[in-house]
């Protein structure tokens, strides 16, 4: 079993910045690949961002390249999304995953954390 609690969501205005963590427990391996995610009113469960738990790759969906960035610290088990130069589009639930590396399949989730960039 796997645990994961996101935080750090609230109101930004335009152009601002967040960071979004998520602390992972239970059996976290090396083997996982940890995933934000991120769903809007009205729209379907959205690809973010995903790092592997070593740290070594990471992705990015084109939408957020260059304005955010995904780290890890082992030492916390937790996992963050720096979020920089914030757009209304933004605007979601965002949530954390995590998945094995034989599979592409996110199979435990956290409840997600509101961002809501508006002036």
């Amino acid at each position: 079993q796997v645990q994961l609690v996101e935080s750090g969501g609230g109101l930004v205005q335009p152009g601002g910045s967040l960071r979004l963590s998520c602390a992972a427990s239970g059996r976290i391996f090396s083997t996982h690949i940890m995933g934000w995610f991120r769903q809007a009113p009205g729209k379907e469960r959205e690809f973010v961002a995903s790092i592997t738990w070593s740290g070594i790759a990471t992705a990015y969906a084109d939408s957020v390249k260059d304005r955010f960035t995904i780290s890890r610290d082992n030492a916390d088990n937790t996992v963050y999304l720096q979020m920089n130069s914030l757009k209304p589009e933004d605007t979601a639930v965002y949530y954390c995953a995590v998945r094995p590396t034989t599979s592409v399949v996110y199979n435990y989730w956290g409840r997600g954390t509101q961002v809501t960039v508006s002036s």
